[in-house]
């Protein structure tokens, strides 16, 4: 995509890395986990938006401000989920619960890059991050429109730990 070397990698890894910590920092900055949900919604769209950039630039400055990106809305949907879930779930469940938390996040993965891989050899890697892009923006679009069930389910759970009024 960018015709770059080892180096050009590692800036890419790191411009994603600082992304990621910018994300960490303001998911510790958080009094409570009280409205973390839009932001888990939202998270995957500010990633996606961050690859359809990504794909489409050509130049080195602009991937990294669009790896950034990346980085945030990763660690935002992957760190608030975890954090989320961990928070609502009973103690005696926790662990088969964030078992298949972890399995549906990094036990899929080497599919879909099985797919990506397979997709990127027909129609190129920058028409395949597009793509994947695309795929996180419209998931963001359907989870948004599931949050006044999500926040139906958890302001019961909310009220039972004291995190709002009753």
């Amino acid at each position: 995509m960018l015709q770059g070397g080892p180096q050009t990698l590692g800036f890419l890894m790191a411009a994603s890395g600082v992304g990621a910590f910018a994300g960490a920092i303001y998911l510790i900055s958080r009094k409570s986990i009280v409205g973390i949900g839009k932001w888990i919604a939202i998270s995957p769209a500010i990633m996606g938006f961050g690859l359809i950039g990504f794909g489409l630039s050509r130049v080195l400055w602009l991937s990294l401000i669009m790896m950034l990106f990346v980085g945030f809305g990763f660690i935002i949907q992957f760190a608030g989920g975890n954090t989320f879930l961990q928070t609502i779930v009973e103690d005696d469940k926790r662990g088969r619960v964030m078992s298949i938390y972890t399995m549906a996040f990094f036990g899929v993965t080497p599919f879909g890059n099985l797919v990506a891989g397979g997709l990127a050899n027909y129609i190129g890697a920058p028409n395949t991050v597009i793509i994947g892009g695309i795929i996180c923006v419209l998931g963001s679009i359907v989870f948004t429109k599931q949050l006044p069930a999500l926040k139906n389910f958890v302001r019961p759970l909310y009220q039972k730990m004291g995190l709002i009024p009753q």
